[in-house]
């Protein structure tokens, strides 16, 4: 059994992840810090799924790893848009 944890946006990464996760997590950081978004008190939230790390930020960017293809995926969060309550018909 693993045992996730938490820790800081832009913090040291835990040891145990593969490489590719530590890309993604540098991008995404890069990305939000490059936006000026103010993340001083987003954590990252590090789970184990079937012995797969599963990452989640605050904000609800998630980070999936892929063994198969040593890839790692990263959902953004939806952002709602007025568009999206009208009524198509």
């Amino acid at each position: 059994m693993q045992l996730g944890t938490r820790w800081t946006f832009g913090g040291t990464v835990p040891t145990g992840l593969p490489h590719v996760v530590e890309i993604a997590i540098g991008a995404v950081e890069e990305d939000l810090t490059a936006l000026s978004v103010d993340t001083s008190t987003w954590r990252w939230t590090l789970t184990w799924l079937e012995a797969k790390p599963v990452l989640e930020l605050d904000d609800g960017t998630i980070i999936r790893f892929n063994p198969v293809d040593d890839s790692a995926t990263i959902t953004q969060p939806s952002t709602a848009d007025d568009d999206d309550d009208e009524e198509w018909i």
